[in-house]
Formats: structure tokens, sequence, C-alpha cells
């Protein structure tokens, strides 16, 4: 068996009965934020008195900066500024979820967080439409770190089955797949799809197309709702590269991009000269494509289990071993999107957004200056 937490065997027919108790006129709103690591999640909640019906009705709130990695004891408040408002899947209607910026006492943006910079970038190119759409991989872990249900001792059998599996012996942790899926439809994330990925207990979602800081914004709560899902469960969500050493595959979180123009007629054009200014400024991307500048990533990025090597850029149509792949259907149609296939499983996708979009869209613009 698994290892799972003593939280998940605590009785839930007793939890659901107190859940299941009227609240009035009364809302909860959980308040959610990224903490100093620039990859873990935090969360508190309070009482309002009423449902609100939109951002600007959250108040603003604080919380104790020194606990979460992102200030000093002798001045630790920091600043909760709501930017997103989901349905909590939780606690239900009315009750809500909260995506909050940190700001600092001098109520600069906190070093972690990147949506405030990225909101700037994408204001200035909001003429191109640019949309986003990713793939967050994941792999499912036990209490004690080993994978879910790999054998206690050892290792299942070879890559091969489990991509797309169906079956007791290819597909492990369905349930909680399902739930996340199903919860983040009731928040109204913007996931399109979910399947299993290539190594065992390892899994993907996808959620877009969004536009603009959408896309951070509902990846990042997309995120906080498959930890709480795996919190019920008893195990561990993890977003490291490469989990696993040896032959498994790492783990990415594929970018998807496209602009206006690359969506009309003749738009390859467009993907093309994007994908050559990627291609100008790799080093830089890598940089910002995992929370440890490219430290994550080298694990991950070797050349091998469908990945290209971080120490070079490659392009390709349907190339899974290319940095950019464009799809064969883009090819064949002239116009569409291309994937980004460098970013890590636990890139902030702020700082990824941001990045793509400043190559993009911006450095001409620089150059033409």
């Amino acid at each position: 068996m698994a290892s799972v937490s003593s939280s998940s065997h605590l009785n839930k027919t007793v939890r659901q009965q107190y859940m299941s108790l009227p609240q009035g006129q009364k809302c909860q709103v959980t308040y959610i934020w990224i903490d100093g690591t620039g990859e873990t999640l935090r969360n508190k909640t309070r009482t309002l008195d009423t449902e609100p019906q939109s951002i600007e009705e959250i108040p603003e709130w604080n919380f104790d900066g020194s606990s979460t990695y992102q200030a000093e004891g002798s001045n630790s408040d920091m600043y909760l500024i709501p930017v997103c408002m989901f349905r909590d899947p939780f606690n239900l209607d009315p009750n809500k979820l909260v995506l909050c910026e940190v700001l600092k006492y001098n109520r600069l943006p906190a070093e972690t967080n990147h949506r405030a910079s990225c909101n700037k970038v994408m204001e200035k190119v909001k003429e191109h439409h640019i949309w986003f759409g990713m793939e967050q991989e994941y792999t499912l872990l036990g209490t004690d770190g080993h994978p879910f249900s790999w054998p206690p001792n050892g290792f299942p059998a070879p890559q091969g089955p489990y991509y797309c599996g169906v079956g007791a012996n290819s597909a492990y942790g369905r349930d909680i797949v399902e739930c996340h899926y199903k919860a983040c439809l009731y928040a109204g994330i913007k996931i399109c799809g979910t399947n299993a990925e290539v190594m065992p207990s390892q899994w993907e979602y996808q959620v877009g197309p969004c536009e603009g800081i959408e896309m951070g914004d509902h990846l990042w709560v997309s995120r906080f709702l498959l930890h709480r899902v795996c919190e019920d469960f008893g195990v561990v969500a993890t977003l490291d590269p490469k989990p696993m050493k040896g032959n498994w595959n790492g783990t990415g979180c594929h970018t998807n991009v496209s602009t206006k123009e690359m969506r009309e007629e003749g738009g390859l054009q467009y993907i093309e000269k994007a994908i050559d200014k990627l291609g100008k400024k790799h080093p830089e991307h890598i940089r910002v494509y995992d929370p440890h500048e490219g430290k994550d990533n080298i694990r991950r990025l070797t050349g091998l289990h469908e990945t290209s090597s971080i120490h070079d850029f490659s392009a390709g149509v349907a190339n899974r071993g290319a940095s950019i792949r464009i799809p064969r259907q883009v090819g064949q149609e002239k116009k569409g999107y291309f994937e980004d296939r460098r970013p890590a499983a636990n890139c902030d996708p702020y700082a990824v957004t941001k990045a793509i979009a400043i190559t993009c869209l911006l450095e001409e613009e620089k150059g033409a200056k």
C-alpha cells in the first residue's frame, strides 16, 4: 500500500455532518498566494457578511511574511491584494477562492510576485491578443516521497503502457485526476483536458486558451486545487522536473503560444519569426523557465525522454525532441500556434508568459526605435 497521510483516514461522514450546516448570508473567502519559495502556495480564510459579486468587493488582507520566507520577523506584515476570484469547490457556493498578489510593507511587489511585472507587459501587447495554453505535468507521491503505487522496494515495468493508459496496471491514481478536473470546472478554471503521462503515476492537465495575464492566474489556482484534492486523498503532487532518476520521463509545463496574426491566414510566417527571436534569447529563457535559473531544468532537458538539450536551441514540425514544436496541423494549414517545450513543471507561469511576450512582441519594437 502507498503511504498516505493520517488526515486522509479521518471520518469523512462526520466531517460531512458539519460541512452541510447552513451558514446564513455569510461567505467564506479563501485567500491564496505564492510564498517566498516561488513554488509553494499558502492560503487562509476569512468571513465576509455577504457573497462578493466582483473582485473589487474583496478587501485587502495581510499575513506574517516571516513565516512564509518573505520577510524579517521585525517587519513581517505583508499585504494580500485580491486579483482574481473563483468559486470554491470544497466549501461550495456561495464561498470563494481568491488569488492574491503579495506586496511588501512599502507596497512594492514581493520578490516572488512576478504577476505585477507580467501584467504590465501583457497590457503593452494587448493589441496582439496573445493566447497561451499550458500543459501542467505532475507526479503523484506517497507521503514518504515514493511514487504512488510503485512497488515499495522496486520499480514498475518500463515506460510504454502508461501514456494515456487504462486499467489498474497502467493508470495509477485516476480518482485524484478526475476529482481535480471536476474541481477546476466547478471553480471556473479554463481546464481543457487531462491524460496519463509516460511515467507511471505521472499525469498532465491542460489549461487554456487564456489571454494575457489570465494564463498565470488560472494555472496557479489550478495548482492550488490539485494540492487540495491530493490533501483530501492523503497523497502528494510534486512538480519536480525530474522526480525519478534513470530511464524515466521528466515533468514539464509545455507552453502553447499564438497571437492574432499567427491565427490568421498566412500566420506561419509570424510563428517562424517568433521562433527565430526565441532562438536568439535561449539562455535568457532557460533562466526563467524554472524557479532556480535553470538548475532544476538541467536535470530534465538532457536531449533524452522527449526533451531537447538545455544547452542547444532547436525547432521542428511534430518534433517532441525540439525546444520548439510546430504541430503538424499548423505546418499544413500555415497558421495556428507553436509549443515551447522548455518550461519546467515547477515554472512560474507569469515569468514564462512574460518572457515569451517580451521576446516575441516587444524586442522588435525596441529595435525599431
